[in-house]
């Protein structure tokens, strides 16, 4: 991660002798900061410091005449020329002051007191600028034995006395009598050729977890895995095994291996699992004896896979839980180490599991523990297992908030309190992200986002895909926006026309109404049918309940009569949906193009399948189909079926919520993405089905958004979205990503004129060719027009997360252009309005 490279963290600080303090870092006080965009420069936050602030680390307590104070705990004083402001070691402000003279805050020193309000305060020393706008002073130190030998504050341990002389291969002379030469050799030969040879504990470390003094040795992966790994797996099966045994911060078992999908996440653990189930750097005493998976019911069979594939059923047996395999079975056979389980059958069974004594937990896809507060999260924490570590590809989906329940469930405790995390980063973050925020807090949020990146960085490790391009066959993405039907213009007019549009806009409905009218206008921009079906009351009593709408009539009941009198949503009518006509010219284009070729179909909606499963009936295509209904028993075998060379059948009909997550599907080379999904981490998973390992074939990845509707404004949104991971997981700059009325307003706009919105907002002069841009300046090309969503950021040349920036280096066609690049396209060319289209390629293969 690009966050290592932000230096070695230190927080001891020269300070005089003082009071002992008790330890505060369980209290947990209320923070709420108001989360409105700042106002004008003037309207500055008092909080945010600027280049004439001073930062003084003080001890703090009532207002008392007592000779001898009772010092409630520390403190840090904010000096802005006559005011300070005093605030606890969690960030909450305890204090505030004005009027004082200006000489008399100059000259402030070591042992000096002030009042403040209510509360004396004694001067322990200075801060320095950089330690308050990083944050490192508001709490303990997070600090990595591998880069110091203990904390500050650690007390050494007590341990009885030891022999001190040792032999030249880690034993005691003692012990040396009683041990063979075999017990203190390594497993495997550290000096083999290729050997991955695990990082040995320092000082520190073996002070504290070898009290028996059993002999130092090293840990060599199995010899028969690491011909399999690759350079960024061998990285990760280090990364891992550090975290697991408490080298990268004291105390701390956990980690997240965040690497994007395709990377091999699964075989790094699995490496992890073998590794620690038979050795250890003590006395080659193995480090775990049992491991528990917990993976989405989808992926049970394929952990079970995985497992048999690289170590084989000889090597180690692993136990899966369905119906007719019960956790009892597990618990009464020693043959099994490795118990792998759904999440959904972890609840049922969670009473038997708590009895079994794991002593690792590894969570698949574990972005779904997001909320401390599920019953998931709670069950997995009741067990009683320190070393943990979870897989996503997706670390931050939505917020940071989010992104701090992943953190605590590896570590607890390690950013301090929840609310401690949102006042010291989360706050200043998102603030400094705002269109209005001034240099000042820009500043601030730019080094807490730093900081934050810098202490996660100890136990997150981050990669990205572009580290298996040169593994991967070249993939080509296109974003098609198509252009809407007549019949759903004339809909989206009478619907943005409608009370309960209005209603909601004008914020006389209550409790989520606007996600009611967005959900309707996004299933017209699929089909009419499915708005028909909706308004119609067929689904009226789901949304109610979804959305738990107080509304005692049906906010539909004005839309009842849009349609035409002769409207017929039974019948399969293309002609009715922009982005269906485009999809039946598209598949037409692919299948005469070349008969062997698959495709992979998605969408997130179960009706949005039934009307594509139409189609291919319509077309006489073969197909396969998987979604929330196909039983969890079914699902690798109808993957891998699809995936084999025998499989006969065109398309793949998936649904992204049911199955889009681990699937491997590169029996197929193009991708098709029908509609698009809030959370822009559920499509790039849906769309990394097919350029994966195994691929051989050029991959092409098709988009599908109707031009000027809610639909592109979500895939505005969506990079906005992306860009808030990039901040803190990759250190990388990003747009605003928050959600005013304004923007719900502009949510609710049909745009008829523009052929892409998406382009009208980078003020690109590009001839909509395919070609470099034309009719710029010798200087530099015009910097990105701020969209109504915030995007507004810097060029970058990564591809990590697309920003609206990032669109300036892609391909741009209109669809009047003679010919697209694509001939699959072409058939489809007088539906679409626009695209953008980029490829990748190995370097080897672009060079």
């Amino acid at each position: 991660m690009l966050c290592f490279l932000a230096g070695a963290f230190s927080q001891q600080q020269l300070q005089p002798p003082r009071p002992f303090i008790a330890p505060n870092q369980n209290r947990t006080p209320l923070l709420l900061v108001s989360r409105q965009q700042t106002g004008p420069e003037d309207q500055k936050d008092e909080n945010v410091p600027n280049s004439f602030t001073k930062y003084y680390s003080v001890l703090w307590c009532k207002a008392s005449k007592k000779k001898h104070k009772k010092w409630e705990g520390d403190a840090i004083l904010m000096v802005r020329k006559s005011s300070v402001i005093l605030k606890d070691v969690e960030g909450k402000d305890i204090g505030k002051g004005s009027g004082y003279k200006s000489k008399e805050l100059e000259t402030l020193s070591e042992g000096q007191t002030l009042m403040i309000g209510g509360k004396e305060i004694e001067i322990m020393g200075p801060i320095s600028a950089e330690d308050f706008m990083s944050g490192r002073c508001f709490h303990s130190a997070v600090t990595s034995p591998c880069l110091s030998p203990a904390a500050p504050s650690q007390q050494p341990l007590q341990k009885p006395f030891t022999n001190p002389l040792r032999n030249s291969t880690g034993c005691s002379q003692t012990e040396g009598v009683q041990k063979t030469k075999m017990d203190c050799k390594p497993r495997h030969d550290p000096n083999a050729p290729n050997a991955l040879v695990m990082p040995r504990p320092n000082l520190s470390h073996q002070w504290i977890f070898n009290k028996a003094n059993l002999p130092l040795l090293d840990v060599v992966v199995d010899p028969y895995l690491t011909m399999h790994l690759r350079p960024h797996q061998w990285d990760g099966v280090i990364f891992l095994y550090e975290c697991i045994m408490g080298m990268r911060t004291t105390g701390r078992f956990g980690a997240i291996l965040a690497d994007e999908m395709g990377l091999g996440k699964t075989l790094q653990c699995i490496t992890l699992i073998w590794t620690l189930m038979r050795q250890g750097p003590y006395g080659n005493k193995p480090v775990i004896k049992k491991t528990l998976v917990i993976t989405p019911g989808s992926l049970v069979k394929n952990w079970v896979s995985e497992f048999q594939k690289w170590l084989g059923s000889e090597r180690l047996r692993v136990f899966a839980v369905d119906q007719d395999h019960k956790v009892e079975d597990f618990i009464s056979s020693p043959l099994y180490s490795v118990l792998i389980i759904s999440y959904e059958m972890l609840l049922r069974c969670l009473e038997q599991i708590q009895n079994i004594q794991f002593n690792l937990i590894i969570c698949d896809e574990g972005h779904r523990l997001k909320n401390s507060s599920i019953k998931t999260s709670t069950a997995i924490l009741s067990l009683s297992c320190d070393k943990r570590v979870i897989l996503t590809g997706t670390p931050i989906q939505n917020d940071l908030q989010e992104f701090y329940s992943l953190i605590e469930f590896v570590n607890p405790g390690i950013l301090g309190s929840s609310s401690t995390y949102r006042k010291i980063y989360e706050e200043p973050i998102i603030r400094s992200q705002q269109p209005s925020a001034t240099m000042d807090e820009k500043q601030l949020g730019e080094e807490r986002a730093t900081e934050l990146c810098r202490l996660t960085g100890l136990f997150i490790l981050r990669r990205t895909q572009d580290i298996i391009n040169n593994y991967l066959p070249p993939k080509t993405e296109w974003i098609i926006f198509c252009r809407p039907a007549a019949l759903q213009l004339e809909l989206y007019h009478k619907l943005l026309a409608s009370h309960a549009v209005k209603s909601c806009l004008q914020g006389s409905l209550e409790n989520s109404s606007h996600l009611i009218c967005i959900g309707l206008l996004k299933k017209l921009c699929n089909h009419p049918t499915l708005f028909f079906n909706t308004i119609k009351g067929k689904e009226n009593r789901c949304i109610k309940r979804d959305f738990d709408s107080p509304l005692e009539i049906s906010p539909y009941d004005d839309l009842t009569g849009i349609f035409p009198i002769n409207y017929e949503p039974g019948a399969f009518t293309a002609k009715d949906s922009g982005k269906l006509q485009v999809l039946i010219d598209l598949l037409a284009g692919i299948h005469i193009h070349s008969s062997t070729e698959r495709v992979v179909l998605i969408s997130n909606y179960t009706q949005t399948l039934d009307i594509l499963q139409e189609m291919c009936k319509s077309f006489a295509y073969s197909y396969t189909r998987l979604d929330g209904q196909t039983p969890v028993s079914h699902r690798q075998q109808i993957v891998d079926s699809f995936n084999s060379k025998q499989n006969k059948n065109f398309i793949f009909l998936l649904s992204s919520k049911a199955g889009g997550v681990g699937l491997n599907l590169i029996g197929a080379s193009r991708l098709i993405l029908y509609d698009i999904d809030w959370n822009p981490a559920n499509d790039v998973q849906a769309m990394a089905r097919v350029w994966r390992d195994g691929q051989r074939r050029p991959v092409h990845i098709y988009r599908l958004l109707t031009t000027g509707t809610i639909e592109e404004k979500i895939y505005q949104r969506q990079i906005s979205k992306q860009s808030l991971s990039g901040t803190v997981v990759d250190l990388k700059k990003s747009e605003r990503a928050n959600f005013s009325l304004e923007e719900l307003q502009n949510l609710f706009k049909l745009d008829e004129v523009s052929n892409c919105l998406t382009h009208d907002l980078l003020y690109c002069n590009c001839l909509g060719n395919g070609e470099p841009l034309a009719n710029l300046t010798a200087e530099k090309p015009p910097a990105p027009r701020t969209c109504q969503l915030g995007h507004n950021s810097e060029r970058s040349g990564s591809q990590k997360h697309l920003t609206m920036s990032d669109l300036m280096d892609w391909k741009h066609f209109t669809g009047r252009i003679q010919h697209f690049p694509d001939p699959v396209l072409e058939k489809a060319k007088e539906n679409i309005t626009f695209i953008f289209q980029n490829t990748t390629e190995p370097q080897a293969m672009s060079s």
